[in-house]
Formats: structure tokens, sequence, C-alpha cells
């Protein structure tokens, strides 16, 4: 679908605390939830939502602090996981949605851990992408959520394309990988530095024993920020969840979009693309 033909952005309660979002798809389908990843937007996510939108009502929206949504009245504090995860449960709420599967890559993927081991009657089916029950190490996180918050954006946005991209990926799509770095640059650097001492705390390995609700784990073979060893963590301890290693660095959702997209259509239930 053409940027033309996109839904416009929405907010929720508008001020501080204003959550922006997308609703595409069917009134009365599933709902679908997809959760962007640090230092991105909803619009990371335009091909799944293109694909997914013609069986589900596909809700996406601007983690705190980033795109549209408000960073709160406090950023320089930082955030929790838990506002991160109940900020979809009040954009849920707002909407009349009472249940919903969840995607979530990176920064989502472990939003979504959080509300299946605390909210899990809301939700159907959990897809945890690129991320980890722990990512990365506290002092790591508020290291870059100081340098951002006294430095602004530049210095992690020119690193950010071997993070995110394999360089062959760069290679072939450099206009889409740029893309992506414009976007980050972008980023407001104080809610991109509260969203990384979110991650400094956020730590949920002792429970994901808890999680009960149907899970697919997905990993980048090539993904040196979350690795398939992490993906292998989590599956070894949600009963039941099933796993599937995408050739693909850390926002496989971009770089291997097709397959990305066919593994949740076949997890959800969707028919196969024609």
């Amino acid at each position: 679908m053409s940027p033309d033909c996109l839904p416009a952005a929405r907010i929720l309660a508008p001020g501080p605390e204003q959550i922006a979002y997308r609703l595409q798809g069917p009134t009365g389908a599933p709902v679908l939830v997809l959760s962007n990843s640090l230092g991105t937007t909803m619009s990371m996510w335009d091909a799944q939502a293109d694909a997914l939108s013609r069986h589900f009502r596909v809700l996406r929206y601007d983690t705190r602090g980033h795109g549209g949504s408000g960073a709160g009245t406090d950023p320089a504090s930082g955030y929790a996981l838990d506002q991160l995860g109940n900020d979809v449960l009040r954009l849920m709420d707002g909407l009349g949605i009472a249940r919903a599967a969840f995607c979530g890559i990176s920064m989502g993927g472990i939003t979504g851990l959080w509300l299946a081991i605390h909210a899990p009657g809301r939700f159907e089916r959990l897809v945890v992408a690129n991320s980890a029950a722990r990512i990365g190490t506290a002092a790591g996180w508020r290291e870059r959520a100081a340098h951002v918050a006294s430095r602004g954006m530049d210095t992690v946005a020119e690193s950010a394309a071997g993070r995110w991209f394999t360089s062959g990926f760069v290679h072939r799509e450099p206009a889409l990988a740029g893309s992506m770095i414009h976007g980050l640059r972008r980023t407001p650097p104080a809610g991109y530095a509260a969203c990384c001492l979110a991650l400094a705390e956020a730590d949920v390995r002792e429970s994901l024993g808890t999680i009960g609700i149907p899970t697919l784990l997905l990993a980048g073979a090539h993904d040196a920020v979350t690795t398939v060893a992490d993906t292998n963590f989590m599956r070894e301890r949600i009963a039941g969840a099933a796993s599937t290693i995408l050739d693909a660095s850390h926002l496989s959702n971009i770089e291997a979009a097709a397959a990305f997209t066919g593994q949740l259509r076949a997890f959800l239930g969707c028919p196969p693309a024609t």
C-alpha cells in the first residue's frame, strides 16, 4: 500500500501521555497489535500491515517518546517496562478492544513478554521478534541514555546500520536502509533516552515460565543485538513456544519482510499469500 493510501494516524488522549496509532483492516476482524523497536515508529510495519490487514484489524502505534506519541511529563527520569506495557493496555481500552494478538520486535518484543506475563487474558497469541527476556546490559543502556541526552542522536544513528541490517542488505537496499537511519536520527532524544533507561531495568527472565498463551519466537541469524541464543533461552522456558530463524539481522521484519510476514500468516492462521 502506498503512503498516500494509509489510514491517517490518530491520537488517543492528546497531551503529554498521548498515543499515536493507526487502525487498518476490516471492522469486526480479529485485532493484531504491532509494537515497534527502539528508535523507529509504527511505519516500520508498513509491509506487514499491508499484507495482514486483509484478515486482521491491524493496530500499530508509536511507543512513548517516539513518533507522534507523547514523552510523558518527566522523560528525564526514564521509563519503566510496565509503563510500556500499560500503554498498550490503555490503547486497547481506549479503543474498546478486549482481546488481540500481539507482535513486537526488539523493545516491542520484551513489551509483549511483559503483557503475556501480566495481562494474559487480553492476548490470544504472542509473536516476539529479535528480542530477549533481558536485552543487553544495564550499564550499556545507561551509558547510551546519557550519551543521547547530552549529545543527541547523530552518533547512535551513524552506527545503527551495522546493528540493524546485514551489509548485504544495506548494499542491496540503500534507500530503505537509509530511510530507517534517517528516522532514527529524527527520534526525539528525550524519548529515546527514556526508553534506554526502561531497557536498563527490564528483565523478565524469571517469569517466562508463567507465559501460557501460544508464542512464536523469531530470531535473525545475523543479529548480534538479540541473538539466536537469546531466542533459544526463551523457547526453553515458555511452554510450547515455537521458534524460527530468519536470514536477517536485527530488524528482520524489514530485511526479510516476505519471510517474516509468512511466519506471521502461518502462526496467526491467515491463508497463504497469493
